[in-house]
């Protein structure tokens, strides 16, 4: 018999320990994770256990105090919906023949590839995961996507590279890296033979094909009529591949393979270059779509969807005032600003719709966790990487974030307002419109044809842990040996701790403590790597060192 943290197991289940997380211990601890526990109650009281996976409820609360990063900030908004997307994520953990993989869908979904995958919103899986202590759930995950999933890969747009580089941030591993150079590579190249246009540089994709079904520039580019699936270049697909071209770049570098770094940086400027001459619309001031065929004198259309945003997801524009003006919009009730989220097209336009009626999935007025965890990543790289800010701040962040987790909400049958997340959100009421729909599909009750009972439950489908860590608390990896540490908090803010942060091999603990009262460590922002005070500041600034 042997025990861990209080924890008693057998030589029998010593091996799903492992897996649950279990690594040598660090005596310099600030924060516990009994203190998150009744979070995990509830979450666990208030659920009907549907669709079980590799971890279920009875196990969440013992998975999570052993994989995940915890949080102590004054917003109790944000640090319950962070606990919460964790309970989530775990669900989604699926152990299969060919390892772990991460659903996106609780049940089976007609459309889904093999072990029920879909990798439209892999890339953001990727960046939550790779917060995880235990590094095998998304090592498996990339492994799968790489090596294992056919044509799965390319189902819908992902960007492979950039968050395979994302994950070695975090558990650096030059081996590991190196082996997927080579699949990278290849990806690309299928992605260039398929959907490259005719320039030889810009990439066209369905709308459908990016998850944004029934989209206002696809209704636009089909004559003004509704349409499921419209191709066109869209500035989405090329910032994914301006994005995932950077990456092999680095990778390349890191492995010391010059001629396909040089390649691939070369390839990132001609898509940079293109994308600011040819999607940029002048009259709006924003990213916009071009029609799939076009000329020298075809102009991107005239209407502002998220999607513009996409670009600094990515560093990819230049740090002007005259990109820069495209932020103004989100926060302009006119653009994309609403009481329960970012809408995904711009509310002036006269295509703007929330519909109850055709497809479940519109991409032409509600409010998607996708699309709205793209436009945070954005705007935290333009805070944090730009000196161009277009009017936004870091107390817009924090206020679209909290806004955010405050729509991770609904009212259950006991009348009880219940954490929640699920597909599309009606900016205006907040009410999750597929499940509204869905749950009396068919002769009033769930369709199996659409997933069947409470498919969009725990949809995985968006990130939001990693946009409390690296963003908001601002951890930002780096992949020099390095760390470096830039918060967006608001200037009220006179606490907060993020503990228990495994990174590249250390334990790293990150506090602001202005006065230096609430965790007795000492006054302002703080670095400990292995429990040792590396990096300290008066004020909230940027710090960094050398691990």
């Amino acid at each position: 018999m042997l025990q861990y943290k209080g924890i008693r197991i057998t030589v029998t289940n010593v091996v799903v320990l492992i897996l649950l997380g279990c690594s040598k211990g660090n005596n310099f601890q600030i924060l516990d994770s009994s203190n998150f526990r009744h979070y995990v109650d509830d979450f666990n009281q208030k659920d009907n256990e549907l669709y079980a996976q590799f971890v279920p409820n009875e196990s969440a609360f013992k998975f999570l105090s052993m994989n995940i990063p915890l949080i102590d900030i004054p917003d109790k908004d944000i640090e319950e919906t962070y606990y919460f997307r964790w309970w989530t994520f775990r669900k989604h953990l699926k152990k299969t023949r060919d390892g772990f993989v991460i659903t996106e869908f609780l049940p089976p979904v007609p459309w889904a590839k093999k072990h029920n995958t879909i990798n439209c919103p892999a890339g953001h899986h990727i960046y939550e995961g790779r917060w995880l202590r235990n590094s095998k759930f998304v090592q498996d995950y990339l492994d799968f996507w790489l090596n294992k999933s056919g044509d799965g890969i390319r189902q819908y747009s992902f960007w492979v590279a950039d968050a395979a580089l994302a994950f070695h941030k975090v558990h650096s591993n030059d081996s590991l890296l190196s082996s997927y150079l080579p699949l990278l590579e290849s990806n690309y190249g299928e992605w260039e033979h398929k959907r490259r246009d005719s320039t030889h540089v810009m990439f066209w994709q369905y709308d459908a094909q990016e998850g944004m079904e029934v989209s206002v520039s696809g209704r636009l580019l089909n004559n003004g009529i509704a349409i499921g699936s419209m191709p066109a270049i869209r500035p989405s697909m090329n910032s994914y591949m301006y994005g995932d071209a950077k990456a092999i770049s680095k990778i390349a570098e890191v492995t010391n393979n010059k001629l396909i770094a040089k390649k691939f940086e070369t390839k990132a400027k001609a898509i940079k270059q293109v994308v600011q001459d040819r999607l940029w619309n002048k009259e709006l001031v924003f990213f916009t779509v071009l029609p799939r065929t076009y000329d020298d004198t075809t102009k991107p259309i005239n209407v502002r969807e998220l999607i513009g945003y996409v670009p600094w997801y990515f560093n990819l524009p230049d740090d002007s005032s005259t990109y820069a003006g495209a932020w103004n919009k989100v926060k302009d009730t006119t653009g994309f600003s609403a009481p329960f989220g970012l809408t995904v097209c711009e509310r002036s336009h006269s295509f703007f719709e929330i519909n109850y009626t055709g497809h479940e999935c519109q991409w032409n007025g509600p409010s998607w966790p996708y699309a709205t965890t793209q436009t945070l990543k954005g705007m935290s790289n333009l805070l944090n990487n730009y000196s161009n800010y277009g009017g936004v701040s870091k107390n817009d962040y924090y206020l679209l974030l909290l806004q955010y987790a405050k729509s991770h909400s609904i009212i259950n049958e006991q009348g009880e307002n219940q954490k929640w997340i699920d597909e599309n959100l009606n900016p205006f009421t907040g009410d999750w419109i597929s499940r509204t729909r869905l749950k009396s599909w068919d002769n009033g009750t769930w369709s199996n044809e659409k997933g069947g009972v409470e498919r969009g439950k725990d949809y995985n489908h968006s990130g939001f842990c990693d946009l409390v860590i690296s963003d908001l608390l601002g951890l930002k990896p780096q992949v020099d040996n390095r760390i470096e540490i830039n918060p967006l908090i608001p200037e009220k803010w006179d606490w907060f701790c993020l503990d228990r942060v495994y990174y590249q091999g250390k334990e790293i603990t990150i506090i602001w403590d202005k006065n230096g009262d609430k965790y007795k460590k000492g006054k302002g922002l703080m670095l400990f790597i292995d429990g040792k005070l590396r990096v300290k500041a008066e004020g909230l600034e940027k710090i960094g060192c050398t691990l």
